[in-house]
């Protein structure tokens, strides 16, 4: 029964709590902000992502407006702002990483596949990139062009099921080739590319 309980608590029931804990204690996340946990963070970023939200303060001032319901939906309380920048700072990546990668291979595991691949009895990924323009003034880390600046988010879609299976985000200069290095490729299976991955040399 979900009578009373926030779709954002039934939606934290997929979360792999194990393997998030795992992850945990692999990348040392208990260490700093003991306040703060990784799960906190965690819960807060997913309703940041969950309802759009723009900016940090932006986050922490809707988690303030839940008031009570904040509690129902699994988060214990509102962080400050310089909190959880501070977090998002400090802690590896790789726990968040590795949990959604825990999750991805659950999901093709229960997802169906597609009808013509299945009778086919083949793998096949597509691999792409796209280039995500910024602000120069606010990311001059990420400067890309005479004004411009811009990451490349990297991307291989498993064709069977039709979800992310590799996902890297490199500065936009990048060139899509040099990634085919980070990818473990399955014996067998079809990759499909355009030619911005092709290096005769």
């Amino acid at each position: 029964m979900n009578t009373g309980r926030t779709v954002f608590a039934q939606l934290l029931e997929l979360l792999p709590r194990r393997a998030f804990s795992l992850a945990v204690r692999r990348y040392g996340g208990a260490r700093k902000l003991r306040r703060f946990s990784c799960m906190d963070q965690l819960l807060c970023m997913t309703f940041a992502q969950l309802t759009g939200r723009t900016s940090l303060r932006e986050t922490v001032s809707c988690l303030r407006a839940l008031g009570s319901r904040r509690y129902h939906s699994g988060i214990r309380g509102t962080p400050a702002r310089s909190t959880l920048a501070e977090a998002n700072e400090r802690r590896d990546f790789g726990i968040f990483m590795d949990t959604a990668l825990s999750m991805i291979a659950s999901a093709r595991m229960e997802l169906p596949v597609d009808a013509d691949l299945k009778r086919l009895d083949i793998h096949a990924f597509a691999i792409d990139s796209t280039t995500i323009d910024l602000c120069l003034k606010l990311f001059p880390w990420a400067h890309f062009r005479r004004r411009k600046a811009g990451i490349k988010a990297h991307t291989m879609i498993d064709l069977r099921v039709g979800i992310p299976v590799f996902m890297r985000v490199s500065h936009a200069k990048i060139a899509d080739v040099s990634v085919l290095d980070q990818i473990v490729f399955q014996a067998g299976a079809f990759y499909v590319m355009d030619r911005g991955y092709i290096d005769f040399a």
